[in-house]
């Protein structure tokens, strides 16, 4: 099955080639040039937005979609540079963000990597693979979740109150409710809660999510973190080491609850 890209983008001397080169790496591409045509768009695997649209911020797509709780992956892609933007485009629902310029193979590289995380395997094998290899391919060498493939299909389960991690469908419920995570969220969460109470490096999330050949600015962990934290709002679920990394709190009985093992910014 081909991977469709939403690749929203105004200027057209941008969107077309980039458009040609996508299809040649074997993604399906549809394309939209405006903020309605985005919002309109439908059935599509991944969206590489740009921001400054014609006719609107192109972070309301990101409201959009999010609001309407949809786990599509969001790839920015935009001339906007600064640390700020970069947060506030997180912050809305956004998975990853490429500045503009930016060389194809890197943009590839970013997709491929979020399409991984979301579980479309097929989006980064070769067109002759057959389902023997995607199976394995999605799997990993290691049954790990991020770069490396997609964890066991098993269940991680919290009590105090109920929590669960769902590796196979990729949902998280507490006590009872699915909360809507991002992919990108969704795989800090579970590659930290592969081992509770054992700590996760910064260094490993950079690694495992992103990649061992990511240079960005590691600010990105944080606010995913940030958003994770408010929508699983079960204190101290999530024990910061400051300067080191993280880890899901734990006690002799399992999840630790109350005043012990707050978080520390």
């Amino acid at each position: 099955m081909v991977t469709k890209l939403l690749l929203v983008e105004d200027d057209r001397s941008i969107a077309e080639p980039l458009s040609y080169g996508l299809m040649a790496e074997g993604f399906e591409v549809c394309s939209a040039y405006t903020l309605r045509e985005a919002l309109s768009a439908d059935r599509y695997d991944m969206v590489l937005l740009d921001l400054n649209l014609p006719d609107g911020d192109g972070l309301r797509l990101c409201d959009y979609l999010r609001s309407g709780r949809k786990n599509v992956p969001i790839l920015i892609i935009s001339a906007r540079s600064s640390e700020v933007d970069k947060v506030i485009g997180l912050e809305r629902g956004a998975d990853d963000y490429l500045i503009k310029p930016f060389g194809f193979r890197e943009l590839t590289a970013r997709i491929r990597a979020l399409l991984r995380r979301s579980g479309e395997a097929s989006a980064y094998l070769p067109q002759n693979a057959t389902a023997t290899t995607a199976q394995t391919a999605a799997k990993g060498p290691r049954g790990g979740y991020g770069k490396s493939g997609l964890l066991p299909p098993v269940q991680v389960i919290w009590k105090d109150p109920d929590v669960e991690i769902n590796r196979r469908s990729q949902k998280v419920k507490v006590a009872g409710d699915e909360v809507q995570l991002t992919p990108t969220e969704f795989s800090i969460l579970a590659l930290i809660a592969e081992d509770p109470g054992a700590l996760c490096t910064r260094h490993t999330i950079l690694t495992e999510i992103w990649g061992p050949n990511w240079y960005g600015a590691t600010k990105m962990i944080d606010v995913h973190l940030a958003s994770l934290r408010k929508k699983v709002s079960v204190p101290n679920l999530i024990e910061t080491v400051r300067g080191v990394g993280f880890r899901i709190a734990l006690t002799d009985g399992g999840y630790q609850s109350g005043s012990a093992g707050q978080m520390s910014d």
